[in-house]
């Protein structure tokens, strides 16, 4: 049986417990060997934003996911530098895992936009997509060429971006984010 890999893409600028909620929701319901978290250089839709460095996001991300055997974390984004395709970094990793089925998690927000990401036919042929839902949005419509499925998930109206205005205007964030990444963010004056 082919081994089946989740892989979870985005700045976790910070990680927090919606991420957390979501990777569960998938390994469960897709069955996943392993989820791979893959934390973005640069995203190419946020081209003026300046997410924390990246060693910080990733200690942050391997805090939150101690305990979690199923998922790991792989830098081949932070390595590569610049800024990071879905493209790039799908073609690496069937290529360290040939055989593999592939799953990667989108949000639900996101799907419209697939047609216009960088070698997006190509992409549509190497793997399965998974709308990760949103609170009070409508089901996902697949634009062509695109196929996927949809999480039932735990949707949680939480965002790391509501996470950093909070930290900088000191409204507490410990029920949002894993207690290490709360001592973490809090001990190292992060996003003040």
């Amino acid at each position: 049986m082919a081994l089946r890999l989740g892989i979870y893409g985005g700045s976790f600028d910070p990680v927090h417990n919606a991420h957390l909620l979501v990777a569960q929701a998938a390994v469960e319901e897709l069955q996943l060997d392993r989820l791979i978290f893959v934390p973005a250089a640069q995203s190419p839709f946020k081209p003026a934003s300046q997410p924390a460095p990246a060693n910080v996001r990733l200690i942050l991300l391997r805090l939150a996911l101690a305990g979690h055997p199923e998922c790991e974390v792989d830098e081949c984004e932070i390595r590569r530098g610049g800024v990071s395709y879905t493209i790039d970094t799908v073609r690496e990793l069937r290529e360290r895992h040939p055989g593999a089925e592939f799953f990667y998690l989108i949000g639900a927000d996101h799907v419209a936009s697939l047609p216009k990401w960088k070698a997006a036919d190509e992409l549509a042929g190497l793997i399965q997509f998974v709308a990760v839902p949103r609170p009070g949005l409508p089901s996902v419509e697949w634009p062509s060429p695109f196929r996927g499925l949809a999480l039932r998930g735990f949707p949680l109206g939480v965002s790391s971006s509501e996470i950093r205005d909070r930290v900088r205007t000191g409204k507490r964030i410990d029920l949002l984010v894993p207690p290490p990444v709360a001592e973490a963010i809090a001990n190292n004056r992060l996003y003040l």
